[in-house]
């Protein structure tokens, strides 16, 4: 059996799987975790990446490894390969000045022209644009950006800072895929390039792609990851580099090294874990909810709405972003002082449409819509509807109609929807699995429970290893009879057009 690995480097934790290449199947996986906040050094994911690859029972008999990461983290390196400061996390808001100084300096629409995406504090642009403003003298220290997978897939190969790597600080080794490229801002998904001009309105410095080899220095100018096709590989693990051959996992013998795949995002990794194509759209309901298909053509949105990503298999994956998701179901159970099956239990008793009971969730402002000092609110309540059954099944349903919300962003951008992957850990819930066939006019599908983006991850690691893309099956634990009921949209878009934008 040949065994290839992927790693999913999240906000929280580090998660590796290791399977079986010629079928998918899992055989054995880890996980470590990472510390809370929205900036984090990345030694931290170096420490959790050895404590997973450990956890899973080391990488001794993987041929091929990959990584896939948290998006939009941005990375300074200065010329000895040591991190000048602490990564500023895509969950990190305190670039939104700088957000809305390069839509105002660029241009809404020029800005969706170029890269697909309209300025947001997530993205790695306004990172840097805030540290030019309030941290120059850092700043001044900077000769390369990455992104958090770009910088572990660096490091495995043996790059790293001057005394603590084998191979030392090379910088021209930086590389990166266009799904993580994509989410940068200074990147073009239509180009399939770079826009350095960008990078330097948001930095003020001038910047190229790394080489890949010794290139004449160019003092001042940034170097940015040279940009890998899908199922290209980046290089190889590198013996050495988490101290001595016998410290490493996987070392199996003088001179191993696992090959390693691009990389790629989380969001374009779920998508290739999960096997989509043309026409599927996948909600993934966590923290927060994501929206996003697989789509043939690139996608500019001036709203800013819909940001145009690219994926990970040479197509492009347009991706809308609701700030409310599996939180609104755990708070209303906290109201109703219930655990989940409860809460499940409980909506299901009632009718679609909760008896006119309507839940608008923004519990922490919204962003698609795009209004972010809006809160929560029940709408419908009289003496009759307000039941603990209808409170329940409005949270359900207020959760779902925002996430259909982030659906018709994507379907006025002209993508097809032909089917519904819905994934996460609160689709378990039976209630989210049955009223979501009533919200969506799609026939819904949910895989079964794994870690897709690390699954994605492998994917490439197998693609870079046989040359060609896997197509491994994909468990699916239920696929809910179609049963949309119109009533629940038409009662929550009469509600939530009554929110005032400032409350």
């Amino acid at each position: 059996m040949t065994l290839v690995a992927g790693v999913d480097s999240s906000t929280q934790s580090c998660k590796v799987v290791v399977l079986d290449a010629g079928s998918g199947t899992l055989v054995r996986e880890g996980r470590a975790g990472h510390p809370d906040g929205t900036e984090v050094h990345p030694d931290h994911w170096w420490q959790a990446l050895s404590a997973a690859f450990d956890d899973a029972g080391g990488l001794a008999d993987d041929s091929a490894l990959s990584v896939g990461g948290q998006q939009h983290g941005m990375v300074l390196l200065d010329h000895a390969g040591h991190v000048v400061r602490p990564a500023l996390l895509w969950n990190d808001t305190r670039s939104a000045g700088a957000a809305a100084a390069l839509t105002e300096e660029v241009g809404a629409e020029d800005f969706a022209r170029r890269t697909g995406l309209v300025p947001v504090a997530s993205f790695t642009i306004t990172k840097v644009r805030w540290v030019r403003d309030h941290e120059p003298e850092l700043a001044d220290r900077v000769a390369a950006v990455a992104l958090p997978h770009d910088w572990l897939t660096w490091r495995l190969r043996g790059y790293g800072p001057t005394g603590s790597s084998p191979l030392g600080p090379d910088l021209e080794q930086l590389t990166t895929d266009r799904s993580d490229a994509s989410g940068t801002g200074y990147w073009s998904p239509s180009a399939g390039a770079y826009d350095l001009d960008l990078f330097e309105v948001a930095f003020g410095r001038d910047a190229r792609e790394a080489a890949g080899k010794a290139v004449p220095e160019e003092p001042g100018t940034v170097v940015l990851p040279r940009v890998l096709g899908p199922g290209e590989a980046a290089g190889g693990i590198h013996p050495d580099c988490f101290g001595s051959p016998a410290e490493l996992p996987g070392q199996a013998g003088p001179g191993l090294r696992i090959l390693l795949g691009a990389g790629a995002g989380d969001n374009a990794a779920a998508a290739l874990g999960l096997g989509a194509e043309p026409g599927d759209v996948v909600v993934s309901v966590g923290t927060s909810g994501t929206v996003f298909s697989a789509a043939s053509r690139a996608v500019a949105d001036p709203s800013g709405t819909v940001a145009g990503f690219a994926d990970a298999s040479g197509e492009y994956l347009p991706i809308a972003v609701t700030l409310n998701a599996a939180r609104v179901l755990s708070s209303v159970a906290g109201i109703l002082g219930v655990d989940f099956d409860e809460l499940s239990r409980l909506a299901l008793d009632a009718e679609p449409g909760a008896g006119g009971v309507v839940l608008v969730p923004y519990f922490e402002g919204e962003r698609t819509p795009n209004l972010p000092h809006a809160k929560a609110s029940f709408h419908g309540l009289s003496i009759a509807s307000s039941t603990r059954s209808n409170i329940a099944r409005a949270a359900i349903e207020g959760m779902l109609c925002g996430l259909s919300g982030g659906l018709d962003a994507l379907r006025a951008e002209g993508g097809p929807a032909m089917r519904l992957l819905l994934i996460g850990g609160a689709v378990q819930n039976p209630a989210v699995q049955a009223i979501a066939a009533q919200v969506f006019e799609l026939p819904v599908v949910i895989p079964s429970p794994g870690e897709y983006v690390a699954r994605g991850a492998a994917v490439q690691a197998a693609w870079a290893r046989s040359g060609q893309r896997p197509a491994w099956p994909v468990a699916v634990d239920a696929a809910p009879a179609p049963d949309f009921r119109p009533v629940i949209r038409e009662n929550y878009m009469r509600a939530s057009g009554h929110i005032d934008p400032g409350n």
